[in-house]
């Protein structure tokens, strides 16, 4: 069976749960990385003699499965791992972690329960057949774990791991295209884990060739084991100091030029100087100027473009402090803009680096089109982020955003320009963005007129305008004339939004964005979903990819409905359940449907936490990929109308006998006396209480108490015999389950059925924004400030009148 993404993430996560403690997250991370890498090494290639890899004799994953409980586990496995490295030209790469090391995995039985334990973990991951065509898996998974040990060893050791939305970004803005061969040649002069050259090489149709050097040893050792699970063996990563001794050169000792360039250099490094000789750098890397001898951020870029062909283009991703400083980081940038070499410019919001929270910027070279530049294209997107814990993440849309304006040339207010060079002269050579495009929200200005003679200023409804677009007559039916600049309002600032909900321009709207989904379900006709199990087929990836952009297009002219607010619905769910879904149906076929899978309670196991779908009798069970209150919702409403309905009896009956025990249930009340210690009443204190009570009264009390009871625990009686009657019927209907069936439920009641119900919250929320601008206008200059003035007047008389009756005025 096919293991779900998430599924995966949560074993590997599990593995580092077993390695805390003992060593913080930049340590264990060498430690579950090579388990990973030695798991997926012996599922691929340990029975292809042809592989790239070679998998000695007792060099794979089995080996050390055999070595669980054993004393000299820590040792063993490390010679297997020396084995494996021998073989491949590994060492120094998989043979980092050092399995023996008791002050990090313990003594003696600690250590062998920790391995025992570790081993296990991914002894049941399947990691060659659980590959999707095209999709890749183990390199998410890898994905996943660096972003997850990048958070976990904080600002100091989290430099390894460029954030992989922001090497989205990197990777689509530096001219790779459709027609890009595979020969074409993309460095990263410092790759760190190379998830940026692994961005790069994914835009190429066939991938790109690789170069890489990275100073930190673990790193780099981490970048080949990256270059491996991503099926990149051929990618070329050397470990030494970038500006030192950069490995890549030609025969003539000059520096290897490439198609493209990607970085994320360490921000601001003030060691960037040694071992070279700055003022005569035989690269001749600095002849626009030497950087700052404790700064070398203008280092790397001048580096990189070195390293660029005549025809190259790269980009690098720098601290915003580059734009703007001055001194021999200005004259450095004078000399590029003069030189034509920077095409465009991205900011990015503050805090999305694990090693550092200065925001950072983008900066993109192309050489081929430097001599005719006359402008640079820049764009602020520091605004477009969501919180993720104590760090800023991009969304999709963001992403997608920032690249489609890019690639476009698109110039958006307050977002993106074309900046002349003769504007950039102007303000010497500066590039700080905030100089060029206004990013800031408009202030909300009150208005003194408005608050001394009443009205709403028609400036503040003017600038709802994108609203009177999309409904020109709502304006009409909110607001009239008042006198001139100002209107009055003709709906009570409490009923504004069922006024605009009730208007027909606004149904109308709200119509339309359903049209367009529609629309777009039967353009798109989502074959590809349809068929995904069937022959050929797309990859996941080529899917959601497919569609997400159909999506987008589909809303490109919808009015108020931002594009990207709706594609990042289908992302945010295609992340959440839609991936999951399809992966498990290209694996496994539309069967997985049919499947439900039984939660076994182990100790210690993680399935135990899961919560059941279904209950029948004393087995616990798991959906594969339809709920049952979709089975419910197709097959059984009967059922589940009755059930509700015994529902709506057990909770009147529960109210019943709430009320009446809180209204008689006091200290010296009727039931007092059957209060347990608990000062609760059941059935037993009830009964209890009868047995000794002389009192009518409180006997009728009593009685018409352990009624209500023997009702309500009739009603749940009931509930709970239907309740299972119907999880009985859903269980045997999985089984009955027809392809076409399955196909629909999913395709039609699960999947677009939530996007439907998104995308209607979404003109909600629109709605919602609307009402409460005006709320606020119409509250704001409800009452001028001479009523106000007579009101304070008025209270004020009256609480002199209050203060002399009591005799205390002065």
């Amino acid at each position: 069976m096919a293991i779900k993404k998430t599924e995966l993430y949560s074993s590997l996560w599990a593995s580092c749960d077993e390695l805390r403690g003992g060593m913080d997250a930049s340590q264990y991370k060498d430690y579950v990385l090579t388990l990973l890498f030695m798991k997926y090494v012996s599922d691929k290639y340990a029975k292809d003699p042809y592989g790239l890899i070679e998998v000695p004799d007792g060099a794979d994953y089995s080996a050390m499965i055999a070595l669980k409980n054993d004393k000299e586990i820590g040792d063993k496995i490390n010679k297997i791992i020396s084995k494996l490295a021998e073989a491949n030209d590994l060492k120094g790469v998989i043979d980092v972690a050092d399995f023996n090391d008791e002050d990090k995995l313990g003594k003696g039985k600690d250590m062998v329960d920790r391995l025992t334990k570790l081993v296990g973990i991914f002894q049941g991951l399947d990691l060659a057949s659980n590959q999707a065509d095209g999709d890749d898996l183990l390199g998410d998974a890898y994905e996943y774990l660096m972003r997850h040990f990048a958070t976990d060893s904080g600002k100091s050791k989290g430099q390894f791991y460029t954030p992989a939305e922001v090497s989205r970004i990197v990777a689509k803005v530096i001219g790779i295209t459709s027609d890009t061969p595979q020969d074409a040649t993309v460095y990263d002069p410092t790759c760190g884990s190379g998830s940026l050259l692994l961005k790069a090489s994914d835009e190429a149709p066939r991938g790109l060739t690789i170069f890489g050097q990275e100073m930190d040893n673990a790193t780099s050792a981490l970048a080949r084991m990256n270059m491996i699970l991503h099926d990149n063996v051929t990618a070329k990563v050397w470990q030494d100091n970038t500006l030192a001794s950069p490995q890549w050169k030609n025969e003539d000792g000059s520096l290897k030029t490439f198609d493209f360039a990607v970085a994320n250099p360490p921000f601001s490094v003030k060691s960037w100087s040694n071992g070279i000789n700055i003022n005569d750098d035989e690269f001749r890397r600095f002849e626009y100027g030497t950087p700052p001898d404790k700064n070398g951020d203008y280092a790397f870029l001048l580096h990189i473009l070195k390293s660029l062909k005549s025809t190259g283009k790269g980009a690098v991703i720098l601290p915003h402090g580059v734009l703007f400083r001055g001194n021999a980081e200005a004259r450095i940038r004078t000399n590029l803009i003069k030189q034509g070499y920077i095409k465009g410019i991205i900011g990015l919001p503050a805090n999305l680096f694990y090693g550092t929270g200065i925001p950072a910027c983008i900066i993109v070279l192309d050489k081929a089109g430097a001599a005719s530049r006359t402008e640079i294209f820049m764009i602020d997107a520091s605004k477009g982020y969501a919180k993720d814990g104590n760090k800023n993440r991009l969304r999709s849309q963001d992403i997608h955003k920032a690249v489609d304006v890019f690639t476009k040339q698109l110039e958006l207010e307050r977002y993106s320009r074309k900046v002349s060079v003769k504007e950039i002269v102007a303000n010497d050579y500066n590039l700080n963005i905030p100089r060029y495009i206004d990013s800031s929200e408009a202030e909300d200005l009150h208005d003194l007129s408005a608050h001394l003679q009443g009205g709403i200023p028609d400036r503040d409804i003017d600038d709802l305008q994108k609203f009177w677009q999309a409904f020109p007559s709502v304006r009409a039916a909110l607001f009239a004339p008042a006198r001139a600049g100002y209107s009055m309002a003709l709906v009570d600032a409490q009923a504004v939004k069922k006024s605009i909900l009730d208007h027909a321009e606004f149904k109308s709207f709200a119509q339309i964005a359903i049209d367009l989904f529609h629309g777009w379900k039967i353009l798109a006709n989502l074959s590809a979903l349809q068929t995904a199990a069937d022959g050929d087929h797309e990859s996941p990836k080529e899917i959601i990819h497919r569609i997400s952009e159909s999506l987008l297009n589909a809303y490109a002219q919808s009015p108020l409905l931002d594009k990207y607010d709706i594609y990042q619905i289908i992302m945010d769910y295609w992340a959440d359940i839609m991936q999951d879904d399809v992966y498990l149906i290209i694996q496994d076929g539309w069967q997985a449907g049919n499947r439900l899978r039984e939660l076994v309670s182990i100790k210690g196991d993680a399935k135990q936490k899961e919560t059941p779908d279904l209950i029948i009798g004393k087995a616990k069970y798991k959906a594969e990929l339809i709920p049952p209150a979709l089975i419910v919702a197709r097959f059984f409403s009967a059922e589940q109308t009755a059930i509700d309905a015994l529902q709506g009896e057990c909770d009147a009956s529960s109210q019943a006998l709430e009320a009446y025990i809180e209204e008689h249930a006091t200290e010296d009340g009727l039931l007092a006396d059957a209060l347990t210690d608990t000062g609760k009443v059941n059935k037993a204190s009830v009964a209890a209480r009868l047995k000794l009570a002389t009192d009518k009264e409180e006997k009728a009390a009593l009685n018409k108490v352990k009624g209500l009871i023997e009702q309500e625990a009739e009603h749940k009686k009931n509930l709970k015999d239907a309740q299972e009657k119907l999880d009985a019927l859903v269980f045997a209907r999985y089984r009955q389950l027809k392809v076409e069936e399955i196909k629909s439920l999913i395709v039609d009641d699960k999947w677009l059925a939530t996007l439907q119900a998104s995308i209607i919250a979404e003109v909600e929320r629109i709605t919602q924004q609307l009402a409460n601008r005006v709320k606020t206008l119409e509250e704001r200059y409800s009452i001028p400030m001479p009523n106000l003035v007579d009101e304070v007047a008025t209270l004020s008389g009256k609480v002199d009148e209050h203060l002399k009756k009591m005799g205390l005025a002065w």
